[in-house]
């Protein structure tokens, strides 16, 4: 693949209001100047959730980007081309996971959905961070893959090796 562009990545999920959000923050964040981090759900919330927002402003995010969106706003013609497409709901759980059309290389990285989580306010904390954990370690690989080298097929099988790799439990 052609090192020297930006490539547009799409981060989907059902309701676009936790770990595709904080996903887009950190691509975005990490990949400046390669990437070009979106998100949007298949059945969006319309709003982010206030512990995602939190956890990303804790980390000195800037969170003005964030709100939840369709995957309807990059399926029209004006919307830029994606180069990849990641699904990050958690079939696990039986989560439905949108399938996007066209020719983006794309992956499955299942994340467990930390606004569905259950407990006391640490617990549902813990469980934001570990999200924000998972998308962040997964992210750091596919920032470091070394795209000028790996054909399609190639890349694809990485892609899927960093969805199944779920370091330290997660």
């Amino acid at each position: 693949m052609n090192d020297h562009r930006l490539f547009n990545v799409l981060f989907l999920c059902t309701a676009n209001s936790a770990r595709s959000i904080m996903a887009e923050a950190i691509l975005n964040r990490l990949g400046r100047g390669k990437f070009k981090a979106f998100s949007a759900g298949s059945q969006p919330k319309g709003k982010v959730h206030p512990l995602a927002l939190e956890l990303l402003q804790s980390l000195d995010y800037n969170t003005s980007f964030a709100r939840s969106k369709s995957w309807d706003e990059f399926a029209g013609p004006d919307a830029p081309k994606m180069d990849f497409v990641f699904t990050v709901c958690d079939d696990a759980a039986n989560e439905a996971c949108p399938v996007w059309p066209g020719e983006p290389v794309s992956a499955h990285w299942g994340v467990p959905d930390p606004a569905v989580a259950e407990g006391s306010e640490p617990e549902k904390h813990f469980a934001f961070s570990e999200a924000y954990r998972m998308m962040n370690n997964r992210i750091l690989a596919f920032i470091s893959l070394p795209m000028p080298t790996l054909d399609k097929l190639a890349l694809q099988q990485r892609l899927d090796e960093i969805g199944r790799d779920r370091p330290n439990g997660g």
